[in-house]
């Protein structure tokens, strides 16, 4: 599925983005086309003038002359003098036979498109330039001319044909010139947006697959003290009055081991959907921390670990937050370093206050996280090696997830460090 949505993903960019640069590309073309005509068609004009005012100046009109003027295949000229071809108009014909073709549609688009009057003075010229196709369908193939020469002996007329097959060729050569870049540039795109669309799935994949290792280790969690209560409940049927106290202890256990799991399982679910609902108040945070200290003193103390506080000398002004949750996050932390650390081990709970932020830390000195590990332990259902089994969240490996969400629910941030001499520290951050 998600290879599937990669690629539909990346055609529909391409051809976006294909469709986007082919109109601008095409446009381009058409005003450059376009302008490429006129300047064509303005240069033919100015031509057709220059060579009419060298026309108009000979007396004698040779076909030395007109060979000249056709400038080795450049133009085409046609003569008719009151109407009559003009000999030219023969010898060209046999000697290029495939000049008449276009000579005759030039006549009939001229014929059939304008009407030159003669002129009323003993000598005048008047000629009119066009553009028409040979086949009398698509695009135009010639520039034409006729010119009429009146005097008192009559009229001398002239059709000057240019090919435009030069133009052709140009705008052929520039049309290349854009479908080689934009060939070029849909290979590119392809490579980069195929490149672009799996970094931007990725983290959707990553996520799909995380649920996927959620939803097997959620099973598998639950399918541990769900046995154990199936086979003490079995174990119960069979068991005498006097030892069946026993297995009902071990389901409760097992019960509110469940328990537990489940609530976990939806706290995260619910910070997975942004549901995660905070309560905030302003709160004195050194007043929560020594209110955390003496609750689990009594839990270090049996444990044989050694619990403290230290606080600013200052007062610590009020912190807009849940408290209770924070509490919570506290208590996870606790919970781990008394599981994680030996009896005789040293726990400090301390606070830290600056204008803009503040600091809740859980420090021991026991055996520390590796290098190697301190990136992981903020996963989901990701445990320790070295947990003791006594914990109440340490086969579950959900506690530093929980943590982790409530402080960015606030906002804020949790980090772990090295304890110096040995052992972890855990910091929660919060903003004022």
């Amino acid at each position: 599925m998600f290879r599937k949505v990669h690629l539909r993903l990346t055609l529909l960019c391409v051809v976006v983005t294909i469709l986007i640069i082919g109109s601008m590309s095409a446009a381009y073309l058409y005003i450059s086309e376009k302008n490429l005509r006129d300047t064509y068609f303005s240069s033919f004009q100015n031509d057709m003038n220059t060579l009419l005012s060298n026309l108009g100046n000979q007396s004698v009109i040779t076909h030395r002359w007109l060979s000249w003027m056709e400038g080795n295949g450049k133009y085409i000229i046609d003569v008719r003098d009151n109407g009559v071809d003009f000999l030219w108009n023969s010898y060209t014909d046999t000697a290029h036979p495939e000049r008449r073709p276009a000579i005759d549609a030039g006549w009939d688009y001229y014929n059939s498109h304008f009407s030159m009057a003669s002129g009323s003075s003993f000598y005048s010229i008047s000629h009119q330039e066009f553009s028409f196709s040979q086949t009398g369908s698509g695009p135009d193939d010639y520039y034409g001319c006729v010119a009429v020469f009146s005097r008192d002996s009559g009229t001398l007329s002239f059709l000057i044909l240019k090919p435009l097959s030069p133009l052709t060729v140009q705008i052929a050569a520039q049309r290349r010139a854009f479908v080689v870049p934009v060939l070029a540039a849909c290979a590119f795109l392809w490579l980069f947006f195929w490149y672009f669309t799996r970094k931007l799935l990725s983290p959707i994949e990553e996520s799909r697959q995380s649920q996927i290792r959620f939803v097997a280790a959620a099973s598998h969690e639950l399918r541990t003290p769900l046995s154990v209560i199936l086979s003490a409940a079995d174990a119960c049927k069979k068991a005498k009055p006097a030892e069946q106290d026993k297995f009902f202890a071990i389901i409760s256990d097992e019960g509110k081991s469940m328990s537990r799991l489940i609530s976990s399982l939806l706290m995260l679910a619910g910070a997975d959907s942004h549901s995660f609902s905070l309560q905030k108040e302003n709160c004195e945070m050194d007043t929560l921390l020594l209110d955390t200290f003496e609750a689990f003193e009594p839990l270090a103390q049996k444990g044989g670990h050694a619990l403290s506080v230290l606080l600013p000398d200052h007062r610590v002004a009020p912190l807009y937050c849940d408290g209770d949750r924070i509490r919570q996050v506290l208590s996870i932390l606790l919970h781990n370093a008394f599981s994680h650390t030996p009896a005789g081990s040293h726990i400090r709970l301390s606070l830290k206050d600056t204008p803009k932020e503040l600091s809740l830390s859980v420090s021991d000195n026991g055996p520390g996280i590796p290098d190697d590990k301190k990136a992981r332990i903020f996963e989901r259902f990701y445990r320790a090696d070295n947990a003791r089994p006594d914990s109440p969240d340490s086969h579950f490996g959900l506690g530093l997830s929980i943590a982790g969400e409530i402080l960015h629910a606030h906002g804020g941030s949790i980090r772990v460090f090295d304890t110096p001499g040995g052992g972890a520290t855990f910091t929660l951050t919060l903003r004022r």
